[in-house]
């Protein structure tokens, strides 16, 4: 266990699914977000490729200038709406001051989204991850993340995610949740291994999406820009520039390995078979399918 520091403080919940005290200490402004009908927002459970595709989605907007999405640190360019920090601009506060159209993201379930999202009807750009590859790097950034409580050892967290006992609460509820949303609402549904496989088909997919027109060339060279590679040396995005007594990245880099089927190094034979049938348990009656391997 790594020792536990002023700022690891334990999740609260809010209608059953754990997340930041400070996050709920907000909740009222979060829930009364005003969204605007020409909003763009990237949804993802965390660890699912959410830095990848913003990405992706400001290469897109900029027309495949890396210049100008060198103008502000990732995290700045599209605000988490259910962001609180005090004595810092909440997300909400980050949204209200940018210029429409905006780009905005969040790791909230459909049952918790504010509701002004969906009564504005505005576009949804969702990327799923399968489940264990997605715990594994859950863990690690749960490790390093001192913002959220220590993971313990693999087989306590291990435990955690499969009960939902992980910030923004359980993999299983928020990937069905989106799913079912898909054909009601305007929802791009994306999957992070497909983009591993084939980045400039999925590419193409979220830029007609967004109601852009780039040449072969552009999308070529946002293929190569949002290299796992590429954006791992990259300081704008990989989180190099936050404390140490925030993100340690000694212990953890933020980008890690970004693969597919990294689970297998982590899953023991017995784990592997109770998560699989936990998996059918709680997937039951869904028709998404994920890929574990490429």
């Amino acid at each position: 266990m790594a020792e536990a520091t002023e700022s690891r403080k334990q999740l609260v919940e809010v209608a059953g699914v754990p997340m930041k005290a400070t996050t709920i200490d907000n909740w009222t402004q979060i829930q009364n977000f005003e969204a605007k009908p020409d909003d763009l927002l990237i949804c993802t459970y965390p660890k699912s490729g959410t830095t990848w595709i913003q990405e992706i989605v400001d290469m897109i907007e900029q027309d495949g200038d890396t210049e100008k999405c060198q103008r502000a640190m990732i995290q700045h360019r599209h605000p988490l709406i259910e962001w609180a920090q005090p004595a810092q601009p909440s997300g909400v506060d980050r949204a209200n001051a940018m210029p429409s159209p905006r780009t905005l993201r969040t790791h909230l379930s459909t049952a918790l989204l504010p509701p002004s999202f969906w009564e504005k009807r505005c576009k949804f750009l969702y990327v799923a991850r399968n489940a264990k590859d997605c715990m594994v790097s859950y863990y690690h950034f749960q490790r390093m993340n001192k913002t959220l409580p220590d993971p313990g050892t693999w087989e306590e967290y291990f435990e955690s995610f499969v009960n939902g006992k992980v910030a923004w609460g359980s993999w299983f509820d928020h990937v069905k949740g989106w799913w079912n949303t898909r054909d009601r609402h305007q929802v791009l549904f994306l999957f992070y291994e497909d983009i591993k496989r084939d980045p400039k088909q999925e590419i193409r997919k979220v830029m007609q999406f967004m109601g852009k027109s780039l040449g072969e060339a552009v999308l070529d060279k946002i293929v190569r820009e949002t290299s796992f590679e590429k954006m791992k040396a990259n300081p704008m995005i990989n989180r190099s520039t936050v404390s140490k007594s925030i993100m340690d990245q000694s212990i953890s880099t933020f980008m890690r390995k970004g693969t597919v089927g990294d689970w297998k190094n982590h899953f023991t034979v017995a784990q592997n078979e109770r998560f699989e049938d936990i998996y059918r348990e709680k997937m039951a009656g869904s028709s998404i399918h994920f890929c574990l391997e490429l």
